[in-house]
């Protein structure tokens, strides 16, 4: 077992998944600045149709541009343009920083995951994880069970379908060019906006609005998230491929720091007491999940 055990670079890949976080929760927070004047569907579009030429050019240069399991590349693409619906369609909901600490279980998931298809239990400190982490959950969201919203559901889906995303990354296209992978991610986004522009037209409607006309600020906006989609996706890639998911999982969490930040320069959103005692539980809770020892490397 030891033979075929993956070399990791584990520093390089906590520095990726930092710097891919931080560029990611910035485009968070520009979708929800601006997600009533650009739908999600044009924002697909327009922001991945940008950055193709680049990716293009980056995985070009390092070789034929070839996968070793297209199957697998494409259920990744997927699964991350239907998390990223998810999460999306929650930000005009809810703050930025308690979608986004309802989101970040998915380190949990991903320790969870990555232990069970290892084929060993997880370890007692580790399931202790999941139920500080699921307690930090309910302490931000609060659900009242006289009306729950169910917009509150939305980043947990994400969460799940992010976890399996970075999961699958790890064990099926570790060797894979990640500015392909990359690739292939935004031709899925463009694949996925062009069949959600089927339905638009519907006023007031994040997902399903209207084209919006060309302008200068656009141009910006469109601009900036397809510079933060260029650097997170390949970020996370190079982050998944190089090290122990469990351990780029737990820094993860940076995403809740970045975006308490964001959340309070660009919309004034001050989390209460309980709500940061929430994120700090759920931030405790993806530290207990590292693996301990000689298991980082599992």
């Amino acid at each position: 077992m030891t033979a075929t055990a993956p070399t990791y670079r584990t520093g390089f890949a906590v520095g990726a998944v930092i710097i891919a976080v931080l560029a990611l929760s910035l485009g968070d927070a520009i979708i929800k600045a601006t997600g009533l004047d650009l739908p999600l569907w044009q924002m697909y579009i327009l922001r991945s149709a940008l950055v193709l030429p680049a990716l293009w050019w980056l995985a070009w240069r390092k070789g034929p541009i070839a996968f070793t399991s297209l199957f697998w590349v494409i259920l990744r693409s997927l699964l991350l343009v239907a998390m990223w619906l998810s999460y999306y369609s929650a930000l005009p909901l809810m703050p930025l920083s308690l979608a986004a600490a309802a989101y970040y279980t998915s380190p949990i998931i991903i320790t969870v995951l990555a232990a069970l298809l290892a084929g060993r239990r997880p370890a007692p400190r580790v399931m202790l994880a999941v139920v500080l982490g699921f307690g930090g959950v309910v302490l931000v969201l609060r659900p009242d069970a006289s009306g729950f919203d169910l917009a509150a559901l939305l980043p947990l889906l994400a969460a799940l379908l992010y976890a399996c995303a970075m999961v699958l990354t790890s064990l099926k296209c570790r060797d894979d060019n990640p500015f392909a992978l990359a690739l292939a991610l935004n031709i899925a986004f463009i694949v996925a906006g062009a069949g959600l522009g089927l339905f638009s037209g519907q006023e007031g409607s994040f997902i399903f609005g209207p084209w919006q006309s060309f302008d200068l600020a656009l141009i910006g906006t469109v601009a900036a998230l397809s510079a933060v989609i260029l650097v997170g996706s390949v970020g996370a890639a190079i982050a998944y491929q190089n090290g122990p998911p469990a351990t780029v999982a737990a820094f993860d969490y940076s995403y809740l720091v970045f975006s308490l930040i964001w959340g309070a320069l660009f919309f004034t959103e001050l989390p209460d007491a309980l709500s940061l005692a929430g994120i700090a539980i759920i931030v405790l809770a993806g530290f207990l999940s590292l693996p301990r020892g000689k298991s980082v490397t599992a």
